[in-house]
């Protein structure tokens, strides 16, 4: 049987089957849905796009694999490019891998060599508050969220404030030499409630990261590709090493990637086999994900998703701004993102039926319900979606 995530299995409801998927709907065993969060904010095309399909399709002719050690291929080679060649500064080099929490990790363990290669000994990480970056064990550590990572809560070598200028400049004044990496989900903390926090804090970290020497670690997995209004946050403020993965391969495959700046792999180059970064998942730069990201790559900027993004909020602003009940703490919307935070989560009990009677699937957690919708939604189907979220609350 299959172990569901995030579920308590011995309680859970009964999964929806999905038959078939086109464009922003899912057609289940109940009827078709309108997918409100885009399979966890990753098929950002929608579903069953026949350019996506047409090339891994073609891919798959060729082949659907090899290992990158030893051997390369041209999908890899042009996704590595054309990643270059859009990434602000110098972010030039692409390390592949499967997940997003793995891309996590390759961030996190690349920042703590890169100190040990230049002869450092710095062993602490900065991390903010209700941070989310994945539930492989050292995103865990990093994340500071107990709903999902209670039973694990030692944590050993991280420090988290706030998304705070004040507290930002404390603990740098405090222990900036002891940090090997600052790592932030930018300008939207995702699955540790969509809490939004502004630029200023970014550019701030930017200067003290390089005044105390500290890698500056930006965890984009999902707010890259447009998410907060922005193509990648790093375009607003550029860090050292950026993590790419959810709307990287629009929904298609598993695939992520941790691009470092220049310094950074300067740091692993030379004579000495020591100074090599000493990683290798199995499926990185596999051939069918490289294909897909480089065609949804070139959908997203040939049929000019931000102007797609930026209606999207617009419409979305407007929609919910009359959304006013007590039980609702915060109404955010930020690029392709709308969450209502209440005050108690038991308010979102039954939401998900409530909005699957509406044609809507939705997927509430901890006390947000929310939604990220695909970037190629009609005005009448976002409508759709948001006349659920206000219409649970006008009961």
């Amino acid at each position: 049987m299959i172990w569901y995530p995030y579920t308590q299995m011995k309680n859970m409801d009964e999964p929806l089957a999905v038959e078939r998927a086109e464009g922003v709907y899912l057609y289940t065993n109940t009827g078709r849905l309108t997918d409100s969060v885009s399979s966890w904010w990753s098929a950002i095309h929608g579903y069953n796009h026949p350019e996506l399909n047409e090339v891994v399709r073609k891919q798959l002719e060729k082949f659907s694999h090899v290992m990158l050690g030893g051997l390369t291929h041209e999908p890899a080679l042009a996704l590595s490019e054309k990643l270059s060649s859009m990434l602000p500064d110098t972010l030039d080099y692409c390390f592949f891998s499967d997940s997003g929490s793995v891309a996590v990790e390759v961030a996190l363990k690349m920042a703590l060599q890169y100190d040990f290669n230049m002869g450092g000994k710095r062993r602490v990480a900065l991390a903010l508050e209700h941070a989310y970056h994945g539930d492989t064990f050292k995103a865990m550590e990093i994340g500071d969220d107990e709903d999902y990572h209670f039973a694990f809560p030692q944590k050993n070598g991280v420090l988290h404030i706030p998304a705070e200028i004040p507290a930002l400049e404390k603990i740098f004044r405090e222990r900036g030499e002891d940090f090997y990496c600052f790592i932030a989900e930018p300008l939207l903390q995702g699955a540790g409630g969509m809490r939004v926090y502004g630029a200023e804090f970014l550019r701030r970290a930017r200067e003290l990261c390089d005044e105390y020497g500290v890698p500056l670690i930006f965890d984009e997995v999902a707010t890259g590709f447009g998410r907060t209004g922005n193509r990648f946050v790093a375009d607003l403020v550029c860090p050292d090493i950026l993590v790419l993965g959810k709307a990287l391969t629009a929904g298609y495959a598993g695939h992520a990637v941790t691009v470092a700046n220049k310094r950074i792999f300067d740091g692993f180059y030379g004579d000495s086999e020591r100074l090599a970064f000493m990683h290798g998942p199995t499926f990185m730069g596999n051939a069918l994900a490289c294909s897909v990201a480089l065609k949804s790559i070139e959908i997203f900027e040939r049929d000019n998703y931000m102007d797609k993004i930026a209606h999207i909020e617009k419409f979305t602003r407007e929609y919910m701004s009359d959304l006013c009940d007590g039980r609702v703490k915060e109404v955010r919307v930020l690029g392709g993102m709308v969450c209502a935070e209440v005050n108690d989560k038991s308010v979102l009990s039954g939401y998900a039926q409530f909005a699957r009677e509406r044609g809507v699937f939705a997927r509430p957690f901890l006390n947000c319900m929310y939604a990220c919708v695909p970037y190629v939604i009609s005005d009448g189907e976002l409508e759709r979606v948001l006349s659920a979220m206000k219409e649970w609350f006008e009961r």
